[in-house]
């Protein structure tokens, strides 16, 4: 799951967006685990949210291009 950025930049939209969607889903499961106690490692939680914040830079960097294609 934890990609690199190089990875990041060589993906397409759609699959940005279903990563997006795959690294939300596990920062839910992390909240969840911590909350019960059952998560061992606090700082996983940090590193999906920087993930998750990695994806949108991405996306929004790609919806920049498309814009500035489109002028």
């Amino acid at each position: 799951m934890a990609r690199s950025n190089s990875e990041l930049k060589e993906m397409d939209l759609a699959a940005l967006v279903e990563e997006l969607r795959a690294t939300k889903q596990e920062a839910l499961n992390l909240r969840f685990r911590n909350a019960t106690g059952a998560l061992d490692n606090n700082a996983e939680i940090r590193t999906v949210r920087k993930q998750i914040a990695r994806i949108n830079t991405h996306i929004r960097a790609r919806e920049i291009a498309l814009a500035e294609a489109g002028n």
